[in-house]
């Protein structure tokens, strides 16, 4: 197993979780999921990228509506955008389970119920304004919640509970994460069999 703690660029290169120093390192992995050692995280998301772990997490309401974000205009990946309940990267070590649940609650002030696996998605897709890459291997989950959002404006500038007929009008009004098109297509089995609907 290697590490790379090679920063590298301008900007955020050194972005570290909160109240800490140290640059926030990624999971590596194959094309297995294996993991093979670790790297900063901006230097990950680097033109040509390095695949790493990831999640993306789908909660509906009860009404069996997706609650959507938007991503804070301060984020340095994707500002302003609007895409799934929530995403991010498991510290390394960390279960993606867990830290799909740490960050919906650190993101949107909330616990999502019945959470549960569904299944992983790879994909390689770089941002057409930044220019970071996105090459993940991304580990899905799908939930319900019933608590209103309190979300972070750090991490989170606007949310929105959609049912398809709505969220399809927001794609075309909207722009999304590069990366939303893809974990929404794989995540549609799960939504359709949490929602009891084939609408999704």
């Amino acid at each position: 197993m290697t590490t790379d703690t090679a920063t590298g660029g301008p900007g955020p290169a050194n972005e570290t979780v909160r109240g800490e120093r140290e640059p926030i390192l990624l999971e590596l992995v194959d094309e297995s999921g294996t993991t093979t050692g670790t790297a900063e995280k901006l230097s990950v998301h680097q033109a040509p990228g390095r695949l790493h772990r990831a999640f993306s997490v789908f909660l509906l309401d009860e009404r069996g509506r997706l609650l959507l974000q938007r991503r804070a205009l301060t984020k340095y990946h994707s500002p302003g955008l609007w895409s799934n309940t929530c995403c991010g990267h498991p510290l390394p070590g960390e279960p993606p389970f867990a830290a799909a649940a740490r960050r919906t609650g650190e993101e949107l002030g909330m616990a999502p119920e019945l959470m549960r696996a569904a299944g992983t998605v790879r994909y390689h897709h770089t941002d057409p304004v930044s220019g970071l890459v996105e090459r993940e291997y991304n580990h899905l989950f799908a939930g319900v919640v019933r608590a209103e959002p309190r979300p972070d404006p750090e991490e989170v500038a606007e949310t929105a509970f959609v049912d398809p007929a709505a969220l399809e009008r927001l794609r075309g009004e909207a722009e999304f994460s590069v990366w939303f098109p893809t974990v929404l297509d794989a995540v549609r089995p799960a939504l359709r069999e949490l929602a009891g609907s084939a609408d999704w």
